[in-house]
């Protein structure tokens, strides 16, 4: 049924936050929800069906209460889709205010930003972080695999919890041999490791990670540099875990040592492995689901929290 609904905010000069540069936010929730929004100054008229006027509401006081609250400074068209997805998650469960407060709850504070899961997958995944001591995170591109998985290991380091970062992806891939490329090991892996720094850089500032990397607290390495050694009280991560072959992925899992936590993030349908070499990442699947102890959090396109464009070529790709 029609509905017509006014929204008034009282702190002025929130709104271009809350609206966006031109309105882009409300354009965007009128595109997505296909409804009407006219705005007069602080107070807004949204126009159409029912449960889409609702949604508006609900959305846009939400985000509305973050930023008095100032636990959100900005807001981005991401942040607007967040709320959506955890909408239609709480309307699944009929929990209707629940998901807002998951949300919340997981937030990771880290020295530079505060990351908030985008999905409801992404905070099923925070939480298993937190609770287990190994998680597989597994799914395609661009759904926040290795970014939330560096988020809470970044957390529990600066919270005391850990006392060692370890990052480390297979060095080789696509075909590409690290012998044919030109510069010293480091330069030879780095280009590898780079979405791990760029996540690190996100987090924490220059001067202290830089000078965390130099006393050893933060390691990047390829996963060949693991062999033989134990990893104990520290957070370790294997990204791309897909390029593993068994034995590697084997090597890898046996480093954790005591009060150490392991994820392993990677999509098993993109192993650059040859044909013929099985994927470590597929076998540990197969082998490890029955251990209670593990946590498998399993992301889909609709979890792709890159440009939206991004899920549609994956749907494309996988022929839906």
């Amino acid at each position: 049924m029609p509905q017509e609904l006014f929204l008034e905010f009282s702190n002025n000069t929130l709104l271009p936050f809350l609206f966006g540069e031109h309105n882009t936010h409300l354009s965007h929730l009128e595109k997505k929800l296909n409804v009407s929004i006219a705005d007069r100054g602080n107070t807004l008229r949204v126009a159409g069906e029912e449960p889409a006027v609702r949604q508006v509401e609900n959305i846009l006081n939400a985000l509305y209460r973050k930023l008095e609250k100032k636990d959100m400074t900005d807001i981005s068209i991401a942040d607007i889709d967040a709320q959506l997805r955890f909408m239609d998650s709480d309307k699944s469960t009929d929990a209707p205010s629940g998901g807002d407060e998951r949300r919340s709850a997981l937030a990771i504070r880290t020295k530079k930003k505060t990351i908030a899961p985008r999905t409801p997958n992404q905070a099923t995944y925070i939480e298993m972080i937190r609770q287990k001591d190994m998680v597989f995170g597994l799914g395609p591109a661009g759904t926040g695999k290795t970014y939330l998985a560096v988020a809470a290991g970044v957390d529990m380091f600066l919270q005391g919890r850990v006392e060692r970062l370890v990052f480390c992806r297979p060095a080789v891939e696509a075909g590409e041999n690290l012998g044919f490329l030109p510069g010293d090991m480091k330069e030879k892996i780095d280009p590898y490791l780079r979405p791990v720094y760029d996540a690190l850089h996100d987090m924490l500032p220059f001067d202290f990670l830089v000078k965390r990397m130099e006393t050893g607290d933060i390691e990047i390495a390829p996963l060949a540099f693991m062999r033989g050694r134990t990893l104990a009280h520290a957070f370790v991560i294997l990204d791309e875990a897909q390029n593993a072959t068994t034995m590697q992925m084997k090597m890898f899992l046996t480093r954790m040592g005591e009060a150490s936590r392991m994820v392993i993030t990677g999509d098993p349908k993109q192993s650059d492995l040859p044909g013929h070499v099985k994927s470590g990442l597929n076998e540990a699947i197969e082998i490890l689901s029955g251990i209670d102890e593990i946590g498998f959090t399993r992301f889909e396109t609709k979890d792709v929290v890159r440009h939206p464009l991004v899920g549609k070529i994956l749907k494309a790709y996988d022929g839906e």
